[in-house]
């Protein structure tokens, strides 16, 4: 039995990479009619996207999905004296202790403190280690994919449950409406005996042939007669059922099925020749029409 998978969920994956540097990925999907992933990636990481496609399509087969990466450099950046600010200091406080009789030669760590002297240099990291820290944020990517398919399997199987009882209910309204057309025809023989006796009396009607009403009755039965859609739904319910013990890849099948549900209903109600059946094929296109919007939610 497989897996049913909801396309709703949403996973968080966060570290350090071998420079220092943390990460966070954040990925999240809603329903989708197929699978679009959206990247929002820092400027210099588009390396990353073929390979990020690649893994989010081998998980993943419907869905709009988003996948933001988030940067923050944590290293402190390296200072180095600025040369000219230091000659410049150095020319300066060298001066003053010649016009200041018994003054100290300049000290360093003093030369260094003066603002201006040491700046923040930034380090150029090499090729091998910027390939590594693309390896690192793809193999994040992946473990955060991986939560992500976990979310929508829980989804899923709260999904399972709610799809099985709307199956159960569209399957009692069937029965209940099978159960009523078989009282149609006999329902349709006293009505039009009743409409007969206004228009010529109940003296009237005793003239007309029993054959001839024999044939009017089969013939409004067959304008009526439902258990072909009845039928067809039944089978329709059995096949969503083998949809859902299946459970992987059955979205789609299951949109399908669906709209038949909703054309056989239509028909139901569109045929009934009863106040009674019209009824039930509401109750029953109401039902179906809660089990459509549940089924959008399936992979």
């Amino acid at each position: 039995m497989g897996t049913l998978m909801s396309m709703t969920g949403f996973a968080r994956e966060s570290g350090h990479l071998p420079d220092g540097t943390a990460y966070v990925w954040e990925i999240r999907s809603v329903n989708g009619r197929g699978l679009d992933l959206r990247l929002r990636l820092p400027n210099g990481q588009e390396a990353l996207e073929p390979a990020l496609r690649e893994a989010t399509a081998k998980r993943l087969k419907r869905g709009n999905v988003s996948a933001t990466l988030s940067l923050k450099r944590e290293e402190r950046p390296r200072l180095a004296p600025d040369p000219q600010a230091l000659e410049q200091a150095l020319a300066l406080a060298l001066e003053l202790a010649r016009r200041i009789p018994g003054a100290p030669p300049p000290r360093a760590e003093a030369l260094l403190a003066l603002p201006g002297v040491m700046r923040a240099e930034a380090s150029e990291p090499d090729e091998a280690q910027v390939e590594a820290g693309r390896a690192a944020l793809a193999r994040a990517y992946e473990a955060a994919l991986g939560g992500l398919v976990r979310a929508r399997q829980d989804e899923g199987a709260k999904l399972l449950s709610i799809l099985a009882a709307l199956l159960d209910e569209i399957t009692a309204y069937q029965e209940k409406a099978a159960a009523e057309a078989a009282l149609q025809s006999e329902a349709q023989r006293v009505r039009l005996l009743e409409q007969l006796a206004t228009l010529l009396g109940e003296g009237g009607v005793g003239r007309i042939p029993e054959e001839r009403l024999a044939q009017e009755v089969a013939l409004l039965a067959q304008k009526s007669d439902v258990r072909e859609e009845l039928d067809r739904l039944a089978a329709h319910l059995e096949a969503a059922r083998a949809l859902l013990r299946a459970g992987e890849g059955a979205g789609r099948k299951l949109d399908f099925l669906t709209q038949e549900f909703v054309r056989e209903a239509n028909t139901l109600c569109s045929k009934s020749a009863s106040v009674p059946l019209t009824r039930i094929g509401l109750d029953l296109k109401a039902a179906i029409e809660r089990l459509k919007e549940q089924a959008a939610n399936v992979e």
